[in-house]
């Protein structure tokens, strides 16, 4: 086997390898007040999360499905009621492990083969890591903690910093009020990050959480909590996986992100979930005065995908840059985009988008842009190009603009092609065959996206998604 041969097997098999479940308390199906009891009652939460949960699940009870979305993505096949909303695996409930070797060997195993404990040696600040429902490991170098930055499970969170916790936790940012699935998330979430900058505090390396969904028929839930203060900046990795079943599993986090006066914070993601999966997330900043957001996203995997992170510019000279690409094969449905909201003078955001279709599937870039009144001199600019591969397939621009400030500076451009004969002829005519011809074409529509991520998960990302040209991963 030739070492590209190898490194194809061994790509597919991070991804794809499943594992006998293992779990040390498995609730019950559906979303009941018996089930959010459980899931607080294992956490040994204070009451006012309880609470919260309650009145988070009173939301999901009477708020309905979202149907009226044009174009939006079927989501009739996802049934709830059949989902299994909290998995514990068989680790230490309060504290996970402190090392690799405390793991269990089975999600020991589970986490190497995706590569985790060798970032976290090469590349990264320090590593969270979800299993199921809960983080059963979390780690920061100590130089970053002497500078008063935390880097922990939102379990731990709640427990060692509630002040903060109680006063940011689905408040102002992401409210149970928001939508249905923010709700849903709001009643059963479980683990995720909860990440703290002190004033004026860089964190050079990135930080990285990967949540690996192993059981059929489950849903994941996790929530991610980061407050930057004034002048700090810090970089915060997700991956996600899932090997792919016969049922549907269903993944709902939660992200929200306070990034302080002229405060930088940088959220890239990379999504690999299986083609049985519904991935149905609420994403939304919160920026200061002179602060800056930038959400990068790669999304792969899914059957179906609704997901737009959203920047709320708050003060005077904020800016957000949302930079995302989505690519859907034989069967999937990948709704995505961003959502920007100028509530400040001298605002900008920019919003790149790409896209890629084969196979019959369809992609979609679903925006909102509103510069309020008053948000004088603001700008925007969103870009929106997809590349298709076959007439199967398709893809859909959907872009929405309210402006109520007469004095900014507003741009829209959007693309839509098929990879054309004559680049693929010449690169051909320079010696390389069809394929090899198309992936470079795509190599270079994303690059973008890649250059904005450190070069190993640059790597990974050009990878996943020449896997999925290839129709390898499931």
């Amino acid at each position: 086997m030739s070492s590209e041969e190898l490194q194809d097997t061994n790509t597919e098999e991070r991804f794809e390898f499943k594992k006998e479940e293992s779990a040390a308390l498995r609730s019950d199906k559906g979303l009941t007040e018996e089930v959010v009891r459980l899931i607080s009652e294992d956490k040994d939460e204070p009451e006012w999360m309880l609470d919260r949960r309650l009145r988070a699940l009173e939301h999901w009870q009477n708020m309905p499905m979202p149907t009226d979305w044009p174009g939006q993505p079927d989501l009739t096949e996802l049934d709830v009621e059949e989902i299994v909303p909290y998995i514990r695996p068989d680790v230490d409930k309060r504290e996970g492990a402190d090392s690799w070797d405390d793991l269990p060997e089975d999600i020991q195993d589970t986490f190497e083969k995706l590569g985790i404990p060798e970032a976290e040696r090469k590349a990264l600040s320090g590593v969270g890591a979800q299993y199921e429902s809960e983080v059963v490991y979390q780690n920061m170098q100590e130089q970053w903690e002497e500078k008063g930055v935390v880097f922990c499970n939102m379990d731990e969170a709640v427990r060692e910093h509630e002040d903060l916790v109680k006063e940011h936790f689905m408040t102002s940012c992401v409210p149970p009020s928001d939508n249905k699935f923010a709700a849903l998330h709001g009643a059963v979430w479980s683990g995720g990050s909860f990440v703290y900058v002190p004033e004026d505090v860089t964190v050079e390396m990135p930080v990285q959480a990967y949540f690996r969904m192993n059981s059929e028929g489950m849903g994941q839930f996790e929530h991610t909590l980061i407050i930057a203060e004034k002048g700090s900046e810090v970089h915060y990795i997700e991956g996600c996986s899932a090997p792919k079943y016969g049922s549907h599993n269903l993944h709902s986090g939660g992200v929200e992100v306070f990034v302080g006066e002229d405060a930088h914070v940088q959220y890239s993601t990379v999504q690999n979930w299986s083609k049985n999966t519904f991935n149905l997330n609420t994403k939304r900043a919160l920026v200061e005065k002179g602060g800056r957001m930038e959400w990068v996203s790669g999304s792969m995997g899914s059957k179906v995908t609704m997901l737009y992170p959203c920047s709320i510019l708050k003060g005077r000279g904020a800016s957000a840059n949302h930079i995302s690409i989505a690519f859907a094969g034989e069967g999937q449905n990948i709704d995505t985009g961003a959502k920007v909201y100028h509530n400040a003078p001298r605002t900008n955001s920019t919003i790149e988008s790409k896209s890629i279709s084969k196979d019959g599937g369809r992609t979609n870039y679903r925006g909102l842009v509103q510069i309020s009144d008053g948000a004088s001199n603001s700008s925007t600019s969103v870009e929106c190009d997809a590349l298709m591969f076959d007439n199967e397939s398709t893809s859909d621009t959907m872009p929405y603009m309210e402006i109520d400030e007469s004095k900014v500076d507003v741009a829209h451009e959007a693309t839509v092609g098929k990879i054309g004969d004559e680049d693929v002829f010449y690169l051909q005519s320079r010696g390389l065959d069809d394929d090899d011809a198309k992936q470079m074409i795509v190599s270079g529509f994303i690059e973008p996206i890649t250059e904005e991520l450190p070069i190993e998960y640059a790597v990974e990302l050009n990878r996943l998604i020449e896997l999925e040209m290839e129709g390898s991963l499931g």
